[in-house]
């Protein structure tokens, strides 16, 4: 296996693992139980989101970083860190690497989650999601054997990066749906509440 092949197989896990990250931390938000829903078994979905967290990071991280031991096209340091001027893709680097910087400030913010304060940690959460939106821009439209080849939606490995990403838009959806019937149930009970008021023995 060459540093190309690497770099791309590399890309993919790291996209999986973010997308077992970004689906835990949906399921979190809606109170997920794995003890009354599969797999009907103590489980740490706190932990596991945050393990698949870091070990997303450090394989993206390691993607472009493996570049460097490319002969043919030649890598420089500086085109990894900010390939607007890599020797090929440029754009679609540039995407992937809005996506490293992004999940960096997610995961850094995470871990010093204490001192940054609750809600300055929810708003930088938040970022997840453009992450995300930039890792896929990027895995899909880009050439992983840096051969400037036109995107090939069929091809399997487009194919399992829409999967992931479909994963995410319709656990995304049922999310959104949970809330809004969340938020609608709050209302009636507030307006109930008021409008059968308890009355006062004298």
């Amino acid at each position: 296996m060459n540093p190309i092949d690497l770099s791309a197989d590399t890309g993919l896990v790291a996209a999986g693992f973010l997308t077992a990250n970004i689906c835990i931390g949906l399921l979190i938000a809606m109170r997920y139980s794995p003890v009354r829903y599969w797999p009907h078994h103590r489980l740490d979905i706190f932990r596991l989101h945050r393990w698949t967290g870091y070990a997303g990071m450090l394989l993206v991280l390691a993607h472009p970083v493996i570049l460097l031991f490319v002969k043919q096209p030649h890598f420089r340091v500086f085109d990894v860190v900010f390939p607007v001027s890599s020797p090929l893709q440029p754009l679609w680097n540039t995407v992937g690497a809005s996506a490293l910087y992004l999940l960096a400030i997610v995961v850094v913010s995470s871990i010093m989650r204490v001192r940054v304060g609750r809600r300055w940690w929810r708003s930088l959460h938040w970022l997840n999601y453009p992450a995300a939106a930039a890792l896929f821009i990027h895995g899909i439209a880009a050439d992983p054997e840096l051969k400037g080849a036109p995107v090939d939606y069929l091809d399997g490995e487009k194919v399992y990066l829409e999967l992931c990403l479909l994963a995410i838009a319709v656990l995304g959806l049922v999310r959104w749906r949970v809330h809004v019937r969340k938020d609608r149930l709050e209302r009636r009970r507030h307006v109930g509440r008021y409008a059968h008021p308890v009355k006062e023995h004298v």
